[in-house]
């Protein structure tokens, strides 16, 4: 991790986001469903992106995000 952290633990969980809109609507919308949550995300990292296909069109965007923060 190049930033600098004031803590001597930092803890990280996966999740899963979609969007019907696009692969970065999905990752805003992880981390935004996780800070209701989870106080303090200092970082994500991005794992895996899909999606779904349905008639000849995608229809769901999903990434798979880790998300870091301080543990107290």
């Amino acid at each position: 991790m190049s930033e600098q952290i004031d803590t001597n633990a930092i803890k990280v969980i996966e999740i899963v986001g979609a969007s019907t809109t696009s692969f970065d609507d999905a990752v805003r919308s992880a981390v935004a469903k996780a800070a209701e949550s989870v106080s303090g995300i200092t970082r994500i990292q991005v794992i895996d992106q899909s999606a779904t296909v349905r008639d000849g069109a995608i229809a769901r965007y999903e990434v798979t995000v880790k998300l870091s923060f301080s543990v107290h």
